[in-house]
């Protein structure tokens, strides 16, 4: 049984948007009109409802916006890839739901953490953050620093091959069962994360179209979004989990050192890749932490 607070509440309002290209991206929201505006960005394989423990948890205070990243749950199959297709789509969506002289936090998990990055050197991405939480995310290097491949193999350049055939496997995942939840929660879980938990990401996981999976994949096996690390200038908190294999703490405490104004890297013990679903409270009181701090800054001190 799926837990409760992994089930999405009733959304405020549906929208679909635009992105630069003309793909239509699917936009969620929920909370109150007028409440802090937070914008959350899925990561690599996953969906809106991936981020359904931290909506629940967020939503009664803040107006919430979850989208589907172009390729995954309702928003249309790209004819492109690439980090600034990422960026478009983001900046397509912050100036459909952020309104007119308004700022929104932005919260953006592995690949969504990747996306904050890329359109951090866009000025209508910036004129519309007020702040963002990095989680469970990298802005390069991301074959070299795996972990899933087991520490025995201690050749790099065999590691290397071996992650870049794991990363970019062009094989369907087939049914949910118990042989790909273990998997999955080897990959991307801690080891005390609940069979329940693990059911519901793998559900969420396996829906993503392999085409969509694999150039994605391909998309991510060079990715170097440095470049806008170094340009996301406003009030940024990083979240990593301890036993993360996708995208391990060191890739998180490059960031916090990185980032030109880091307010924190918090990393949670015997999490691992998935921590919104692992951890929601935790991730949601980061984004909350974030809120609460840039609702004090002045605006011209986060331009």
């Amino acid at each position: 049984m799926i837990p409760a607070d992994c089930v999405l509440p009733d959304p405020a309002e549906v929208r679909r948007v635009r992105s630069a290209d003309g793909t239509g991206l699917n936009v969620e929201v929920y909370g109150p009109e007028g409440a802090p505006l937070v914008v959350l960005a899925h990561g690599w394989t996953c969906s809106t409802p991936f981020w359904a423990p931290v909506v629940n948890l967020l939503a009664a205070d803040h107006r919430v916006v979850a989208y589907d990243q172009r390729g995954h749950g309702r928003s249309d199959v790209p004819t492109g890839y690439g980090t600034a297709k990422l960026a478009d789509d983001l900046e397509a969506v912050l100036a459909a739901v952020v309104p007119a002289g308004g700022r929104a936090v932005l919260a953006g998990h592995s690949m969504g953490g990747m996306t904050i990055m890329a359109a951090a050197d866009r000025g209508e991405v910036a004129a519309r953050t007020a702040g963002a939480v990095l989680i469970s995310t990298g802005p390069a290097d991301l074959v070299a620093e795996l972990l899933v491949v087991p520490a025995a193999v201690r050749a790099p350049g065999l590691r290397r091959a071996l992650h870049r055939l794991v990363l970019e496997s062009k094989l369907p995942l087939g049914p949910v069962n118990g042989v790909s939840r273990a998997l999955l929660k080897y990959a991307t879980m801690g080891p005390g994360t609940p069979a329940a938990r693990v059911d519901a990401c793998a559900r969420i996981v396996h829906a993503c179209p392999t085409a969509v999976r694999h150039g994605w994949a391909k998309v991510l096996g060079e990715l170097d979004v440095t470049a806008g690390l170094a340009k996301l200038a406003v009030p940024t908190a990083v979240v990593v989990g301890s036993r993360d294999r996708l995208t391990p703490p060191v890739h998180a405490r490059r960031m916090a050192a990185a980032l030109p104004d880091g307010r924190g890297l918090l990393e949670l013990p015997g999490v691992g890749h998935m921590s919104p679903m692992e951890r929601p409270s935790e991730v949601a009181a980061e984004i909350r932490r974030i809120v609460t701090l840039t609702a004090d800054t002045p605006r011209s001190a986060t331009a």
